[in-house]
């Protein structure tokens, strides 16, 4: 992550925006005096949600592994050429 002065970030807000927004990296601004923060695009924290909701949620947990080992062991579902092709657009 990189990082930057409150000052830095204060005068080229715009473009670090920006760039945090479009390379989906968090950006640290660091003060002198108080706590850093970060700042990251809507889309990537609501992501970030996402992940901690289910990374926090056993039942959710064991149905990844579930959903794991019967990959591994070819004992899933899948689906006809016809549903790939729906599913791909084609």
């Amino acid at each position: 992550m990189e990082t930057v002065s409150v000052n830095k970030f204060r005068e080229s807000l715009k473009k670090l925006v920006e760039q945090s927004i479009s390379r989906h990296e968090p950006l640290r601004v660091s003060r002198r005096a108080g706590q850093d923060f970060v700042v990251i695009g809507a889309e990537d924290w609501e992501r970030e949600q996402e992940t901690l909701y289910i990374l926090q949620n056993s039942s959710l947990m064991r149905q990844l592994d579930e959903s794991v080992k019967t990959h591994i062991e070819r004992k899933g579902y899948t689906p006809t050429k016809e549903q790939m092709d729906e599913i791909a657009g084609v």
